[in-house]
Order: structure tokens, then sequence, then C-alpha cells
């Protein structure tokens, strides 16, 4: 008797396991700089294409400018995609108006994007400069107020702890990731100072016990960049929860 209980257990137990798997065998499809293996990154084109590619979310970078404008592009120089040569935060509007970027585009401000989105996904906002919380919350809270969006239709990252300590004291709200290049789970303790939803790893930094330990300190894992077939399925395979990519297709 003990012989027939025992083996459907088994199999239940094996039939859950292989459940588990494939419902986390979906994360989040997030794409990166927009769909920066369509079009040229951070720019409306390349929006649109990840919001036509089904994206779950688009992560995109920002600066604050010289004329105080919140501006979308990821480098410090406009060099390697603008016909245009120094560094991004000396511009004034005028001149960001007047560059022309790789594929004929332009520079957009973080506003447009917002109009660009309109709702539809949610917006990881990765603080690329310097003193860019103040006006990155004012532009948040004014599309909360007047358009109806939510604090988690949007999640802030960035590189500069110390810009994420900033933005905590503008807003102890808004949904936080800590990006890390190196070894994430240094970014624990700060995760857990800014009570974070997430930390953002680069790929190549993690692996299955890595994932399973930020997962244990309560944290959700949104690697960045995954853009091989192979990569990808390696990703899923640890249950990460999100994963940033260059082509969204491909994680689909």
């Amino acid at each position: 008797m003990k012989n027939y209980i025992h083996i459907p257990l088994v199999l239940l137990s094996l039939v859950l396991i292989q459940s588990c798997a494939f419902m986390n065998d979906k994360p989040l499809v997030i794409g990166h700089r927009g769909a920066m293996g369509h079009e040229t990154e951070n720019t409306l084109a390349s929006i649109q294409k990840a919001l036509d590619l089904g994206v779950d979310m688009i992560e995109i970078d920002v600066f604050k400018i010289k004329s105080g404008e919140i501006v979308v592009f990821h480098d410090e120089t406009v060099d390697r995609l603008a016909n245009a040569t120094g560094r991004i935060e000396e511009y004034d509007i005028f001149y960001i108006k007047q560059m022309v970027l790789d594929g004929n585009h332009a520079i957009p401000l973080l506003q447009d994007v917002l109009k660009l989105i309109d709702n539809k996904v949610r917006l990881n906002i990765e603080l690329k400069g310097a003193g860019t919380c103040d006006r990155v919350n004012h532009i948040i809270k004014s599309y909360i107020k007047q358009k109806g969006w939510t604090l988690d239709n949007f999640i802030i990252s960035s590189f500069k702890w110390d810009e994420l300590r900033e933005m905590r004291k503008f807003n102890n709200e808004i949904p936080i990731a800590i990006l890390s290049g190196e070894n994430p789970l240094d970014a624990i303790d700060i995760a857990k100072e800014l009570n974070a939803e997430a930390i953002n790893p680069s790929f190549g930094t993690l692996n299955l016990e890595v994932v399973n330990k930020i997962k244990e300190a309560g944290f959700n894992v949104y690697t960045w960049t995954v853009n091989e077939p192979e990569d990808i399925d390696m990703a899923k395979s640890w249950s990460v929860d999100g994963i940033i990519t260059n082509f969204p297709e491909r994680v689909r």
C-alpha cells in the first residue's frame, strides 16, 4: 500500500515542479533603449518599435542638459550617434533640437517618450547624468496628476547609487532598481536601504545561485543586455523576472 501511495505523490511533485518551471519561463520583456536592435537607440522610432513588438516595459536613459530639460540619450558625449561632438550635458535645448542622429532621428525629451508610450507599458528611466532627480521626479508627478499615470508605471534605475539615494529623498514611494555591472550581490545592501523593487545585473555576472540569492533577499532580477537566443534561454532557466534586450521578439 505504501508503494501505491508514494508513486503518485512523486509524480505529482514532478508535475508541480514542471508547472512552476513553465510559469517562470515567461519573464517580463524589457526593450533596451526601445528596441535598439532595430532602430537607433533611445529615439521615438526605437520606442515605437518596442511597442509594436509587444514589450512589457521599455528602458531608456536620461541626462539633464544645460538649459534644464531632461533628454533621452545614453552616452555622455554625442559623438557616436550625432552630427556633433561634445558632452551632452553642456548643450542647451536649442542646439539639441538641431542635432541629427544616425538614421535621421532627433534626440527626444523625456516628455516626448511619455507622450508616445501613452501609459501602454511601464517605463524604466535610467538616470545617466548627475542632478537628474529633481526634474525627473517633477515630470513623473506631473504625469501622475494630469495624465492619470501611477507610480507603478515607472521604475527608476541607475549605476549612480548616490543618485538613487537622492531620488529617494524626492520620492519615497517610486519603484527603484539598482543597476549592477559587477558582483550583483554587492547591490543587496543598497537595495534594502532604498526599499528597491529589483536589482538589474549584467547577464555576464549571473548564475542560478546568484539569482536565487537576490530573490531570497526579496528583490526581482531584471538582467541586461541579453540578445543571443541561448543566453535568453539560460536566463529563463534561472527564472529571472525580466530580460532587458535589444531584440524583444527573441524573448517571446
